[in-house]
């Protein structure tokens, strides 16, 4: 567990560094020149470019282990930012961007496969997956204002500066207190390349592909909604209030990860139940409902902080104990692609439809087809203390 915890100090602060920058990258690109649609673009190759990284961290996380993935993957993110203090137009941004996308894809399986590793059955993995929920929310609290402040005080380029050369640290505080697990495999499993990618996509134990079309709504949404909120910030005063409006949808998630008891209830009616007030509170940003903009993001938040250790703990289960890294590697593949069509349909389409209207839609569809995965796989209901 030593292990564990160090884990958790480095997410913190990896975690930390990374939200920071959601209320101040499309300000950013704005100064830079960029238009609403190319910002939408700057986002969505950020999140494509996490598919191959995924599709190699699948079979790579399990054959060598998390340890070497987070240390390089934070290390060159770093790298990245110091770049990035540098751009000085639209182009240089999506390059940058894009290349980021790619070598952060290798740290969520990583880490979650670590967690996983660790975990010595479901109740203790599951309680580890909630610990991974509360530090990423704990940071996400407090990092969005912290890095819409640190651009009023200092300016865009110091304040990437200071953000990479904090994820280039943390790297190598990493590399010296991450004790790895690899776990056992048949060297026929992952023989090849070409074999151990053709698993990923054709094989993830019993989980049905049905599972992954909730977190592909999910980051759908998420990106509409992190592509909208800063569009408000054309001066340091809205940029502060954009990072006032992502520490509240995070403290909401806080909010419900905190419900310790909502850990004894099935994932499945957890994660379906999470879908459904999430897929509520779009719509009602979609109608306008007469309730303040602060209200309406922490129900978003709230509804967040119960999917997510429920997603996590369900794919645990459906994996049968084994390939955690390629389990997890499929759900950070439909994080990537739900994040990509979210900014990329609210950039196209937000002069002819509410981006928000779009993000209903799509949790409604993901919570609709959800219960026919239960059918296949009733342990998801089962089996919790």
């Amino acid at each position: 567990m030593k292990t564990a915890l160090w884990l958790y100090f480095f997410l913190f602060v990896a975690f930390f560094d990374l939200h920071a920058q959601y209320p101040i990258l499309t300000p950013f690109a704005v100064s830079l020149g960029a238009t609403p649609s190319f910002i939408g673009l700057i986002m969505g190759m950020y999140s494509i470019t996490h598919l191959p990284g995924n599709l190699i961290a699948g079979f790579s996380v399990d054959r060598l282990g998390s340890r070497i993935f987070i240390v390089l993957s934070l290390l060159l993110a770093g790298c990245i930012l110091l770049l990035q203090s540098h751009v000085t137009n639209p182009w240089q941004l999506l390059v940058l961007r894009s290349v980021s996308g790619f070598v952060l894809a290798f740290l969520s399986p990583a880490c979650m496969a670590l967690l996983a590793r660790i975990g010595k059955n479901q109740r203790q993995q599951g309680k580890l997956m909630a610990g991974n929920g509360l530090v990423h929310t704990l940071a996400s609290v407090i990092s969005p204002a912290a890095g819409a402040l640190l651009v009023a005080q200092i300016g865009f380029a110091l304040a990437f500066n200071i953000l990479g050369w904090v994820l280039i640290v943390t790297a190598i505080c990493a590399l010296f207190f991450i004790t790895d697990t690899v776990e056992t495999e048949n060297k026929e499993d992952i023989s090849t390349d070409h074999n151990a990618i053709k698993s990923i996509i054709n094989n993830s134990g019993s989980v049905s592909w049905i599972v992954f079309a909730l977190p592909v709504a999910m980051s759908c949404s998420q990106g509409i909604l992190f592509f909208e909120l800063p569009l408000m910030a054309t001066t340091n005063n809205a940029i502060m209030k954009t990072g006032l409006l992502f520490s509240v949808i995070s403290l909401g998630a806080l909010i419900t990860l905190s419900m310790l008891f909502l850990n004894r209830y099935s994932p499945y009616i957890r994660t379906l139940s999470g879908a459904i007030i999430l897929a509520l509170s779009f719509f009602a940003l979609t109608i306008e409902v007469p309730a303040p903009l602060y209200m309406m993001l922490l129900l978003v938040g709230m509804a967040k902080g119960i999917i997510f250790p429920a997603l996590s703990s369900l794919l645990i289960q459906l994996s049968s104990g084994s390939r955690y890294g390629r389990t997890f590697s499929l759900l950070s593949i439909a994080f990537s692609v739900g994040a990509f069509l979210g900014p990329m349909l609210a950039g196209q389409l937000r002069d002819y439809v509410s981006p928000y209207l779009i993000a209903f839609i799509v949790l409604m569809i993901a919570a609709t087809i959800l219960p026919f995965h239960s059918m296949k796989a009733p342990m998801v209901n089962s089996q919790h203390n």
